[in-house]
């Protein structure tokens, strides 16, 4: 009867821990409403039109242009960038090319997606993805792991004929992100996001001057930036505290019998 109660206690805490592991592990909830996403997009860096995660931003150019979107990434999340091209009607085949940087202008690698496709002559449409690693709360300074902060997203032409330049086309951009959890959690944090502008409003501050205009960009993820320092994996190791706990009980119960055997004679006899 005490083992039982140890074993339903045990499987009680384990089901309870899973509940925010799992939470972690679906996709972020994205919004639904594209009625303030933008409809340009910019030409460089430091023109670059933020995009919410979630939302479709629209795009008209020419063939020749690169277009420039931005979008805030917080440690956990794994974003995936979609890019969907409307060609004209009349083309020659031509290349296209999605890029994805960090905060520091450093070019991500796709973990997986077609991040440059070619379209053929008689294509009306060509889509593009890239999803990167998960972004890490933390890394060392020579790695090009990717950090918390603000991710550009560059669209353009990379291969047509000199005949196709200039030849009007639309685009669309959406980026989505899912949540990973304690399973990509690092221990140590980063000071600030990589954010633009983020040093110019740390000399503000220090002079004690408004810094509200020297901030080159005001998008950060719904609910602002993690801290970095909770996960689940505290929850999995106070459950497995617990658990260690309970088995060295239910061990112990098992091997410590009734008492003095009976055929041992008392002390002194």
């Amino acid at each position: 009867m005490r083992i039982t109660r140890v074993l339903s206690t045990a499987l009680l805490l384990a089901g309870l821990a899973a509940t925010p592991a799992m939470a972690d592990s679906s996709p972020s909830a994205s919004p639904s409403d594209n009625s303030s996403a933008p409809t340009q997009a910019g030409t460089s860096f430091r023109t670059a039109t933020e995009l919410d995660q979630g939302r479709t931003g629209t795009a008209s150019g020419s063939t020749g242009d690169y277009l420039y979107w931005s979008f805030a990434a917080d440690a956990g999340q794994r974003p995936t960038v979609k890019a969907t091209v409307k060609l004209p009607d009349t083309h020659a085949g031509e290349t296209w090319q999605l890029d994805v940087y960090d905060g520091l202008r450093r070019r991500q690698a796709c973990q997986y997606g077609a991040a440059t496709r070619t379209a053929a002559q008689d294509a009306t449409s060509l889509d593009l993805a890239c999803t990167l690693r998960t972004v890490r709360a933390w890394s060392e300074t020579w790695a090009n792991d990717p950090l918390p902060g603000t991710y550009y997203v560059r669209l353009t032409v990379v291969d047509l004929q000199s005949s196709d330049l200039g030849l009007p086309v639309s685009t669309e951009v959406r980026v989505d992100s899912k949540d990973i959890g304690g399973s990509a959690a690092v221990d140590g944090s980063l000071a600030q996001p990589l954010t633009p502008g983020i040093a110019v409003k740390s000399a503000s501050d220090e002079d004690g001057s408004s810094s509200a205009s020297a901030a080159l960009s005001s998008i950060e993820p719904d609910g602002g930036w993690s801290s970095g320092w909770w996960s689940d994996r505290w929850v999995w190791t106070g459950v497995g505290g617990v658990l260690a706990a309970l088995a060295g009980i239910g061990g112990y119960a098992l091997t410590r019998g009734s008492g003095r055997p009976r055929r041992v004679p008392p002390p002194g006899m």
